[in-house]
């Protein structure tokens, strides 16, 4: 059986399938967020802060760990697209799966804080450009996951793609909070 050269090729309706959910949860998570913006300065009573002395501190760690799993993720995946040997041989492939759902579980409790405590943000560039990532974050996860559980679906691109728009995503989340607040505030705990 072939495909008329007209019809949309099954790898495409696929790609607009993993789209279409991206924008999807990117905008209900935006859109969620707005709702619950709170005035620029204004910072909300959490009991969320484990160990630590405070949500923030909170935050900005398992922020770091994630990113420095998410780095992770990138290594194991050069090595499991041959682009890089690590020691790790038949284990890479596991090792790469829970490292990566260990990265996205730390970042649970900073996206409750974020979007239903503190909401969207837009009072400085910085701040904006966090909250359009953070409001983009978990489509990005659903739709690799989509990706990954859709295999020969999609096209073999669209793997790498994903998973590289999702630790872009990761690092500028990163960039624009944890960075900036070990070099406004400080490391403590």
């Amino acid at each position: 059986m072939t495909i008329a050269p007209d019809a949309p090729r099954p790898h495409r309706l696929w790609l607009a399938a993993a789209l279409v959910v991206f924008a999807l949860v990117s905008l209900t998570v935006g859109v969620v967020a707005k709702h619950n913006t709170l005035a620029p300065g204004l910072y909300p009573p959490s009991y969320l802060k484990l160990f630590f002395s405070d949500p923030i501190h909170l935050k900005v760690w398992l922020a770091t760990a994630a990113v420095a799993l998410a780095c992770f993720q990138v290594l194991t995946a050069a090595h499991i697209y041959a682009r890089l040997r690590l020691p790790m041989r038949a284990a890479v492939g596991a090792v790469h799966r829970w490292s990566g759902r260990l990265a996205i579980l730390l970042t649970l409790p900073v996206a409750y804080h974020c979007i239903f405590l503190l909401g969207y943000g837009d009072y400085s560039t910085r701040v904006e450009v966090h909250s359009l990532l953070g409001s983009v974050v978990y489509g990005a996860v659903i739709a690799k996951v989509l990706i990954v559980r859709g295999g020969s679906r999609f096209p073999a691109w669209a793997l790498p793609v994903a998973g590289g728009t999702l630790f872009a995503i990761l690092l500028g989340l990163w960039l624009t909070s944890s960075l900036w607040f070990f070099r406004n505030v400080g490391v403590g705990t």
